[in-house]
């Protein structure tokens, strides 16, 4: 009882991108400019195709789950940082840390298995062109999309009653600006083994939808060149490059922050956080926008209805 109600009343401090005043004053413009760009371009999104009769297939299905979890991802941290800063405040409560930290796991999670189920479409598409409506019909799409949340709350919530069972004394301070499972494991006074097992097994969970992802692209390259011509490498190029840049951006962020020991981790890192925390998802409407003509179609479609209603 004593645990329950210490931890009820703890809060937890962010030191934010840097730890230094002045850069974090840089960090927030950053973020207010970042945050309604996100916002806008990911809902423009969702608007254009679900307005588009000919982008109700799987491969933009996809797309607008990913444009959700960019939205609530985002959502997610950033409102807290710019709430705080305006508030002259860098706290949070023990609840409000867990709850923050279970929603970054969970939609990190289905971020990064919708890319996967992309992969695969793209892969069935190109290798299995006759296949593709029986293969992906509705509802393997749906299936996917509802498996890709629902091994992200289910990855999510381990870490989540695990963190919360942890004794916290002395430094509160959270080297981040959001609370990461590593930074809370960090500032812990218990044992924090199993937690570390834990999290390295998450971190697994979290690479199988890469290695599908490859797998998918070493299949639509090997069937592109069995019959090599430069129509057949046009599509793949303009049907898998979008693709290929946002897989490309998101992993190479995150595996690089998290495939590592935990005692190397240090507060510089959580400037590698914002690329995707918040830069990622204001960026991914521009990468699937401007590479694709379908797109840029609906959106044309989508402001000329507006404009002229």
């Amino acid at each position: 009882m004593k645990k329950e109600n210490q931890s009820s009343h703890l809060d937890f401090i962010f030191l934010g991108v840097t730890g230094q005043h002045e850069q974090n004053n840089v960090f927030f413009v950053i973020f207010l400019c970042i945050y309604p760009i996100s916002l806008t371009g990911n809902l423009l999104i969702i608007l254009a195709i679900q307005a588009d009769m000919r982008l109700h297939n799987p491969m933009y299905f996809f797309l607008v789950n990913l444009s959700l979890v960019d939205i609530f991802s985002s959502s997610v941290s950033i409102p807290k940082i710019l709430v705080n800063h305006l508030l002259g405040s860098k706290s949070i409560s023990f609840g409000g840390c867990l709850t923050q930290m279970y929603f970054m796991i969970a939609l990190a999670n289905a971020d990064s298995y919708t890319l996967a189920a992309m992969a695969y479409d793209r892969a069935v598409a190109i290798s299995r062109p006759l296949h593709y409506t029986t293969i992906m019909s509705p509802r393997s799409c749906v299936l996917l999309v509802f498996g890709s949340w629902a091994i992200g709350n289910a990855s999510a919530l381990p870490h989540t009653l695990l963190t919360a069972s942890l004794s916290f004394c002395g430094n509160q301070e959270v080297a981040n600006f959001y609370c990461d499972v590593m930074s809370l494991l960090k500032l812990s006074c218990s044992d924090i083994g199993f937690n570390v097992k834990m999290m390295y097994l998450g971190v697994g969970v979290f690479s199988v939808p890469l290695l599908c992802i490859i797998v998918s692209y070493v299949q639509v390259f090997s069937t592109v060149f069995q019959v090599p011509s430069t129509k057949s490498l046009f599509k793949a190029a303009s049907t898998c490059g979008s693709h290929l840049t946002v897989v490309f951006l998101y992993y190479g962020t995150t595996m690089g922050m998290y495939l590592r020991p935990l005692t190397s981790y240090s507060p510089k890192d959580a400037v590698i956080t914002v690329m995707y925390v918040a830069v990622t998802p204001a960026l991914n409407p521009f990468i699937y926008s401007l590479r694709n003509r379908d797109m840029k179609a609906a959106l044309r479609k989508l402001f000329s209805k507006r404009i002229s209603s």
